[in-house]
């Protein structure tokens, strides 16, 4: 059975800005696996990074942190995710936040 392509706003899921993201639901993040060759503690920083609000994302980061984990670990490239966020336009607060953590 085939169905009609969808176009536009149509495709693409709504934005949710407003969801309150419990402690337990963030801590999840810091148990995920990296499938490929990169770092774990790279690897989980850019999930959360791209799947977080930045309220969500400053709880995170602070137990991310609590845990012993390397904020300013690279990728595969030598980039950290302090690099990779500051290069995005709208990432001004996530920026704010990893630094405040020490990221460099």
């Amino acid at each position: 059975m085939k169905t009609e392509k969808k176009t536009g706003a149509d495709r693409t899921q709504p934005a949710v800005r407003d969801e309150w993201w419990s402690d337990e639901r963030v801590k999840t993040f810091l148990e995920l696996e990296s499938s490929n060759d990169e770092s774990p503690d790279f690897h989980v920083l850019v999930k959360a990074y791209r799947g977080m609000v930045p309220e969500a994302f400053q709880r995170f980061v602070n137990f991310f942190v609590e845990s012993g984990r390397n904020i300013n670990e690279a990728d595969m490239h030598g980039q950290t995710i302090l690099k990779i966020v500051s290069t995005h336009r709208n990432s001004v607060e996530y920026a704010e936040i990893l630094k405040k953590a020490g990221a460099s």
